[in-house]
């Protein structure tokens, strides 16, 4: 079965998807053309959007990593800070990226669970950040900020903190002190955790 035909995509920038896509690493394939492109390397991706987000965005962990370094570096001003807090779990990476760059050894966690899938749950916080009290000298660390809901609970957990996030969307976006990409309220990013690499089917074998 041929996949779907996509419908728009830029490297290194949100793909606009309208059901499963399967993507290779040089190559995306529809049913009625084949057209060479560039994507993160990978192997064979299988993504399947949810009916509220319109767009993807595909971040793999070297493109993560690099973009972790330059939220470090614009945070170098800011500090020195007591320690971290890595917001978990999709904070847990660019808080040890952040804290290594800037020779930070005191880590804590604050555990909010707000997302069942691509779908949003109610938040529940599963453990607060006691260490940092209010937050006075530390930094909060997070991959992205979304609708706010999670970073309106982190403010009022530690109301002193510095917020910094990887990525943040618009209605999210007032509510961090420093982040480093923003993607539009449509788009489900992809973080390199969230992918697995599949075995592909060479390209005679999709004819038919």
């Amino acid at each position: 079965m041929w996949p779907w035909s996509l419908q728009f995509f830029m490297p290194n920038s949100p793909l606009l998807v309208s059901g499963a896509y399967f993507f290779t690493n040089q190559l995306v394939i529809n049913r009625h053309d084949i057209k060479v492109c560039r994507l993160i390397p990978s192997v064979h991706w299988a993504i399947d959007m949810s009916d509220s987000y319109r767009k993807s965005f595909p971040v793999s962990w070297e493109e993560l990593h690099r973009t972790s370094k330059a939220l470090a570096w614009r945070l170098l001003e800011s500090g020195p800070f007591t320690g971290v807090v890595a917001v978990t779990r999709g904070g847990l990476v660019p808080a040890a990226i952040v804290a290594r760059e800037l020779e930070i050894r005191v880590i804590e966690t604050a555990c909010i669970s707000s997302y069942q899938g691509q779908d949003r749950g109610g938040l529940e916080v599963l453990k607060s950040a006691d260490m940092a009290e209010q937050g006075k000298g530390w930094l909060i660390v997070d991959d992205l900020v979304d609708t706010g809901e999670t970073a309106k609970a982190l403010r009022q957990m530690m109301p002193d903190a510095h917020f910094a996030t990887v990525y943040a969307k618009p209605a999210g976006r007032p509510l961090v002190d420093t982040f480093v990409t923003e993607v539009s309220q449509d788009t489900w990013i992809f973080f390199p955790w969230d992918m697995e690499p599949q075995p592909s089917t060479p390209i005679i074998g999709l004819r038919g």
